[in-house]
């Protein structure tokens, strides 16, 4: 269970940051930063997805930009693990005014209240449908950039479903499982659900 809500939180914080410090890893070619940002999507979807991940300077810019409905975001360098994202466009506006906050300084706390306003307000707009998201979280020898390979990552996926209850979807506020949905931040303009299977995948995954 541990495991799950470490997963959330990881992902968060790459999705919410914009430049942090590049400090730990290289900043790797363009070409390669998209093949590793699309590999956690679907695999008939990663064409033509669009990628955000970072230049030189290490800041986040466009890298591709997309054909279809997923925007994907490359492995930040300046976090020992690897960590890559794609989710709906209509997610957009959401992810990236949070990454704004968080580059302006702002705390978590802080974050939260100022895109709850502003979604309330209607400055950020919300889908009205289900959206959504897949993750992989690997350590940093879970990725080799050489062969575009996935050695061994987590798989996370996520359907934001705004204002969602439990009462609203019949799905429990806490994983009652492995594999079991629960749903995250119940009740809010953010709310999702959770899946994560606990398993791992990739090339070095032994086979059972």
């Amino acid at each position: 269970m541990n495991f799950l809500r470490l997963s959330a939180s990881a992902l968060f914080l790459l999705l919410f940051t914009g430049n942090a410090c590049m400090a730990q890893k290289d900043i790797q070619p363009e070409e390669k930063q998209i093949k590793a940002a699309v590999s956690a999507a679907p695999e008939n979807m990663r064409e033509g997805a669009g990628v955000l991940g970072y230049n030189m300077e290490g800041h986040l810019v466009t890298l591709r930009e997309r054909s279809n409905d997923l925007i994907c975001i490359a492995d930040d360098p300046g976090d020992e693990r690897f960590h890559v994202a794609c989710y709906h466009k209509d997610l957009e506006p959401f992810m990236k005014r949070g990454r704004e906050l968080r580059a302006e300084g702002k705390s978590s706390d802080e974050v939260t209240k100022i895109r709850r306003q502003e979604i309330e307000s209607g400055k950020i707009p919300m889908p009205d449908k289900p959206m959504a998201l897949y993750s992989l979280t690997a350590s940093e020898e879970g990725y080799d950039y050489a062969t575009n390979t996935v050695l061994k990552a987590s798989p996370l996926y996520v359907v934001y479903v705004p204002y969602a209850t439990e009462q609203s979807t019949g799905i429990a506020p806490k994983p009652i499982g492995k594999g079991a949905p629960w749903l995250m931040n119940p009740g809010e303009p953010w709310a999702h659900i959770m899946v994560s299977t606990g398993d791992e995948v990739g090339k070095n995954v032994e086979k059972q």
